[in-house]
This record gives C-alpha cells, sequence and structure tokens, in this order.
C-alpha cells in the first residue's frame, strides 16, 4: 500500500480531520465528483437519466457505525420509503447498505429483523437488496447476517472484498448456498497479515474469486472500474451472466461503453449528509487527488 492511500485511508477515521474539511467552502464541490447531491431526489433523478441511456443503478444512503437503535430504525424505515418509490416510479434501482448502519454493533438479532424487512419489500416490488463489507473485523458478523436473510430471501447479495486474504474460504463456504456476490478490491486499511498490500496481488486475487464465483454458478457482481480486468475475467468466463457496478462519477465512458457491448451495467449512486469517510476512501483509491484537496482546504 502507498504512503499516499495509507494516509488518506487513516484521515478517514479523523473526526478532526472532517470538521476542518466540512468548514472549506469548495468541500460539497468536490464531493459532488462522486455524488450527484445530497438526498434522494438527487439520487433519483440521476437514476431516471442513466436509465435513459440503459444504465441501472444502484442506491446507498451514506452512514456507518450506527449505535442508537431508534436510528437504525429510521434508516430501515428510509429504505422501505425508497424501495416503495423504486416500485411507483419503476426506476431499474437497487438498494446496498452497511450493516453497521442497521445497528449490527447494537444487537444482532434486531439487525436482521431489519434487514430481513428490506429484502422482503425489495422482492415485493421487483428490486434487489445488497448488504456492504466494512472494515475486516465486521466480517463474520456480516456473514452471518446474509446467511441468515439468503435462507428466506433469494434477491439479497453479499459484497467480497479481494484484497482479504480470507475471502477464497469464504467464497467456498458461500457457494454452498447459492449466493449473490458484488466483489469489489477493497477500500479499507488493514494489516498486511489480513490484506494484501500490494496492488498486483489483489487484482490476481480479484480474478481467481471472480471466475470461481461464475463458475460456481453464483450471480456475481464486478465492482470495478479495472476494465483491463473486466475484459480478462469476461473472455475467461465466456458465457457466463453478470453485472458491472461502478461508482457515480468514475469512469462514465467505460460505463456507457460496456453497456453498449451487452454487459449489464448499474451505478452505484450514494446521498446523503454523512459522506465524509466514504468520499475519503474514494480519494484514497487514486492517491493523485490529494493534492487538490489539500491545496484548497488551504485556500479557504
Amino acid at each position: 500500500m502507498s504512503i499516499a492511500r495509507a494516509l488518506l485511508l487513516k484521515a478517514s477515521r479523523s473526526s478532526w480531520i472532517a470538521e476542518q474539511f466540512r468548514r472549506r467552502r469548495f468541500a460539497k464541490a468536490a464531493v459532488r465528483r462522486f455524488m450527484p447531491g445530497e438526498n434522494v431526489d438527487d439520487a433519483f433523478r440521476a437514476a431516471n437519466e442513466f436509465a435513459r441511456e440503459g444504465l441501472g443503478t444502484v442506491f446507498t444512503e451514506l452512514g456507518e457505525g450506527v449505535t442508537n437503535a431508534a436510528e437504525s430504525d429510521a434508516v430501515r424505515d428510509h429504505y422501505l420509503v425508497v424501495l416503495d418509490r423504486i416500485k411507483r416510479e419503476a426506476v431499474p434501482t437497487h438498494v446496498s447498505v452497511k450493516l453497521t448502519h442497521l445497528g449490527m454493533e447494537i444487537e444482532r438479532g434486531a439487525c436482521i429483523a431489519r434487514v430481513e424487512s428490506l429484502a422482503k419489500r425489495a422482492e415485493e416490488v421487483g428490486s434487489y437488496f445488497w448488504i456492504d463489507m466494512e472494515e475486516s473485523n465486521y466480517v463474520d458478523a456480516t456473514l452471518d447476517v446474509y446467511r441468515a436473510v439468503r435462507a428466506n430471501h433469494e434477491k439479497v447479495g453479499l459484497c467480497l472484498q479481494a484484497y482479504l486474504r480470507r475471502t477464497p474460504a469464504d467464497v467456498e463456504s458461500l457457494l454452498k448456498i447459492g449466493p449473490s456476490i458484488r466483489v469489489v478490491k477493497g477500500a479499507y486499511r488493514e494489516p498486511p497479515e489480513v490484506a494484501f498490500p500490494k496492488k498486483k496481488d489483489t487484482d490476481q486475487a480479484y480474478f481467481d474469486l471472480s471466475v470461481r464465483l461464475l463458475e460456481g454458478g453464483a450471480f456475481t457482481v464486478l465492482g470495478t472500474h479495472d476494465t483491463a480486468l473486466i475484459a480478462r475475467i469476461r473472455e475467461r468466463a465466456a458465457g457466463k451472466k453478470f453485472e458491472v457496478h461502478m461508482l457515480y462519477g468514475i469512469q462514465s465512458a467505460a460505463q456507457r461503453a460496456l453497456a453498449k457491448s451487452g454487459v449489464k451495467v448499474r451505478v452505484l449512486i450514494s446521498y446523503g449528509s454523512n459522506w465524509y469517510p466514504w468520499y475519503v476512501r474514494r480519494l484514497a483509491e487514486r492517491p493523485a487527488n490529494v493534492w487538490f484537496v489539500v491545496k484548497n482546504m488551504f485556500a479557504g
């Protein structure tokens, strides 16, 4: 891992830096590089624009680490309303949620109940419910929640991170239950004994995991902007169906090109006011952007 990326990932957990960044006039304008706006209406507006171009979308209200049950219930209720609106407006959109946003750190059973209600509603409205993966210390709990909900609902998917050394074993275990898996490279700061520090090792792991999932019959989503890697997987798994999920504002031309080539593409649209840690993790994926941020922070 580069020094710049390591520093950014550490900064993503700093409340002091978050406050300094939020106070800068340029901050929200910079964040709009990766999100259409802070409220769900902005997300629906963008989703309708993508739909006209043949691209689907995935919504995420930004937030994590909730330690208040009432707040977690409010997050659940928000997504229930969003899912109803997806049905009412016939927008080709899924939702994707971090479990710590739904109270996983408070009480596991209540979190499972919230996820169950969302997975059920997603099925009822013809959508899909995705569970995002967080830091490595949450993996076991997240897998437990996914297995519990997958037992009752087919249209529920899970994100797995290729840079974690444990992920191949997790894939083998999950293949037994017919999972839906979105494979990403990984965007958290992890020690080298837990995650591959070198990009080339993560890339190879990503390729191997994706091919194994496709050949194992899992509904597989490639959550990456690495078009060369997508091409390699596509060639190796010829005839296998998969989707590609890419972030809003990143490689838009590639998103459209893949869609025109016959690949189902969805754009991940994030919204909400709790954007700081998420935004800095996006910067960490391309540390060259750091100078732009630092220069503007001290410019006022």
